[in-house]
């Protein structure tokens, strides 16, 4: 079946193989190869392999909507956000009395504020299986709320890319409030370990790592399997022409709506695996920007490809890393003219560029000098 669904995605093989690979290899490095050694790995470069990876699934999961059925999200961040905050809660949760304030039922931020009881929206994070449920609820129904309202409604197009955005910032204005119940401006963060382990255990961070790994390559598979379905085939027939799907009889918003809770669900769960890796999430988050440099990601990748917004978020997260810390003043520059270049010479990505080249290689267009011997004088004009 796996065979089945990956037939023909040269692109997707290779990348998932590239992906096993340093699931197993990484940690081997880190684990086996004394400290010092060239080819040791840092603990740290592992968390930081880590976030990339939740990047790229934030990346597949706008790539899914964008590329393939036409909606071009500026607010995926917020789902990206929400899940991340959904899993903070329960890390906060775990602190219990070895915060700062020694309560062992309220979180630090809660006891400087004053508070005298935990809100009725904190219960049940003290459950890692509540904590994963929310993870994957919370984005899916404001995904669902929203979608329904949206295409209900026949948004489309720029309107529905500026109503995106404007979810996010809305979100964002709330979560700095205090009296929202989830820290303000500081937002979570001192978080102890998860699941009873430490996290700052060099093998939590290594399990982390391989979560990320796993859900990265699980979530590249379903992605893969939608849009190889009759599912898909409906998405992209909406995405270039929608009207015509409507004429023959689909429930166009429906299919819309399904792919678009999948896509927030993807995204929830990158947050989720983004936040004990960083260990902090606060309501910067939300910021729209954050949602803006998603789709440059997918778009220097390669949109429509998949693996093209995976190989285009880890390759503008390593190039961001190394200007913030070598040119940090100049890297909102780099990263727009890196989408102004993109668009005017990749207008298909890096991944599509390749795949061109490659084609355009196999397949030469024939010329009189590489014609075969027996090739008449019309065949050479054609």
């Amino acid at each position: 079946m796996l065979k089945t669904l990956l037939k023909g995605d040269r692109g997707g093989q290779l990348l998932l193989t590239l992906l096993l690979m340093m699931g197993f290899a990484i940690p081997a490095l880190n684990i086996l190869v004394p400290q010092g050694h060239f080819f040791h790995v840092e603990t740290y470069t592992i968390t930081l392999l880590g976030k990339y990876l939740t990047y790229a699934l934030l990346a597949l999961a706008v790539d899914l909507v964008w590329g393939y059925l036409g909606i071009l999200s500026l607010g995926h961040g917020a789902f990206f956000a929400l899940g991340g905050y959904a899993m903070g809660m329960y890390l906060m949760r775990q602190i219990g009395d070895r915060g700062v304030y020694g309560d062992p039922v309220l979180p630090d931020f809660m006891v400087f504020l004053n508070w005298k009881e935990l809100p009725w929206f904190w219960h049940g994070f003290d459950m890692f299986w509540f904590a994963c449920l929310m993870v994957v609820l919370v984005p899916g129904v404001l995904a669902w709320g929203f979608g329904y309202l949206a295409f209900r409604s026949r948004v489309s197009g720029v309107y529905l890319s500026i109503m995106t955005q404007a979810l996010t910032f809305a979100l964002m204005l709330a979560f700095f409030r205090n009296e929202m119940g989830f820290g303000g401006n500081n937002g979570l963060t001192d978080f102890k370990d998860i699941l009873g382990f430490s996290l700052q255990s060099d093998s939590t961070r290594i399990i982390l790592f391989i979560a990320s790994v796993g859900a990265l390559v699980l979530g590249y598979l379903v992605c893969r399997a939608v849009i190889s379905s009759r599912l898909g085939k409906i998405a992209i027939a909406t995405r270039d022409a929608e009207s015509r799907v409507r004429f023959i009889g689909y429930n166009v918003d429906r299919f819309k709506l399904w792919i678009f809770i999948l896509s927030a669900v993807l995204a929830g769960i990158a947050g989720a695996l983004y936040v004990p890796q960083v260990g902090i999430i606060n309501p910067g988050e939300f910021a729209p920007l954050n949602s803006i440099e998603i789709v440059v990601w997918v778009a220097l990748g390669g949109r429509a490809t998949l693996f093209g917004a995976i190989v285009g978020a880890l390759l503008i997260n390593y190039a961001k890393s190394w200007f913030t810390i070598e040119f940090p003043e100049v890297w909102l520059f780099a990263l727009g003219s890196l989408f102004v270049l993109a668009t005017l010479f990749l207008p298909k990505g890096v991944t599509g560029f390749l795949s061109s080249r490659q084609f355009f290689i196999r397949n030469k267009a024939p010329t009189p000098q590489n014609l075969p011997p027996k090739a008449s004088q019309k065949e050479a004009a054609l």
